[in-house]
């Protein structure tokens, strides 16, 4: 009984046959879900702006499944609009679309350069312009059934400091995921986000880095003191929260719409 990303192959959730969108595959989380979808046999189309780091990963994804690598830099309406011609062309429909591209730097308050305001909106545009940018062109594709699923974090849901930009942009994918619920239930299709805790990606331990050199304290410090406040103390990988988003893809999660389900080994319960 083999294993990917810590899904079982013989753990279906009647995903088989479907066309999955998947933003930011190239890495992190994305690339940990993109081999969960592929193991429940799934027609993939995997995107991300990093073109080569997309490419590289082309060829091993091909002998795992039907996977089509569409790179595209969702900043741009002509990209975008590139992107949705190519996958009606190939496809002609989506089923799942899971908007998981996103960024994730700090933007202190105190820095009041042009730069810095510049990478605030810029953090907002990357983080949840590009999903309504999207999931506004893939909308006609989409058949009554189909499901997004929309990428947030613990931070839409609670706040830290020097992350202001990261952490708004959170919480509007949030409402933006709410409201889509109500706006797209009459067409048949559910909106659910997901909120993952700490996982061990370079985006987060990134973070962690620039929370621990902000408070003049170590990494493993800092981590200790993350980890504690989880009911399960212990890091979490990529791979653990695949199953959430292949559960919100599948029919058995029918009856959910417009939900913001934690990810984060109990820090957040609601």
């Amino acid at each position: 009984m083999g294993d990917v990303a810590g899904v079982s192959r013989v753990s279906s959730h009647g995903l088989s046959g479907l066309t999955v969108v998947l933003t930011g595959a190239a890495g992190g989380i994305g690339r940990a879900l993109a081999e969960a979808f592929l193991a429940q046999g799934v027609r993939l189309v995997a995107t991300d702006r990093d073109a080569a780091a997309l490419q590289k990963l082309a060829a091993d994804w091909a002998k795992k499944g039907d996977v089509t690598v569409l790179p595209c830099h969702l900043g741009g309406d002509d990209d975008v609009r590139a992107f949705t011609a190519s996958l009606r062309a190939s496809h002609g429909r989506v089923d799942v679309l899971v908007n998981n591209a996103g960024v994730e730097y700090p933007t202190p308050l105190a820095d009041a350069t042009p730069t810095g305001a510049a990478r605030w909106s810029a953090l907002l545009d990357n983080n949840v312009g590009t999903m309504v940018r999207l999931t506004r062109a893939l909308l006609p594709l989409m058949p009554p059934g189909a499901s997004v699923i929309n990428q947030s974090s613990i931070w839409g849901l609670t706040g830290v400091a020097d992350f202001s930009a990261y952490v708004a942009s959170k919480h509007a994918v949030i409402g933006l995921t709410r409201s889509l619920a109500w706006e797209l239930a009459p067409q048949g299709i559910r909106v659910n986000a997901v909120c993952p805790g700490w996982i061990r990606t370079d985006a987060a331990l990134r973070s962690l880095s620039s929370m621990a050199l902000a408070q003049g304290r170590g990494e493993d410090e800092v981590e200790r003191d993350i980890l504690a406040r989880q009911a399960n103390p212990t890091m979490l990988e990529a791979s653990d929260i695949a199953g959430v988003f292949l559960f919100l893809a599948s029919h058995d999660a029918r009856s959910l719409t417009g939900q913001a389900i934690s990810a984060s080994h109990g820090e957040v319960m609601n």
